[in-house]
């Protein structure tokens, strides 16, 4: 395995990690500290199962995505074209 490839497979491996970690915080943190208004119903922290596996991978995913795009700029590992 080349030098680059396992460069890039760090940058996708971590960023995945990372992607997944914020997802579950936001699921099980972020959802208890949004603002409770008596006309409309705020999600509460609830764990993965009760979210939903689905749902969960197609909220955290993307959010892995972003952190590929992130680290592929900062460490020019070519994973993006120019």
């Amino acid at each position: 395995m080349s030098g680059l490839t396992l460069k890039r497979t760090i940058v996708i491996g971590t960023s995945m990690v990372l992607g997944f970690l914020t997802g579950w915080l936001i699921i099980t943190v972020g959802f208890n500290m949004l603002p409770y208004v008596s006309s409309i119903e705020v999600p509460q922290a609830r764990s993965i199962v009760e979210y939903g596996y689905q749902y969960f991978f197609w909220t955290a995913f993307p959010i892995g995505v972003v952190y590929v795009i992130w680290f592929d700029a900062f460490l020019d590992t070519g994973i993006l074209p120019d």
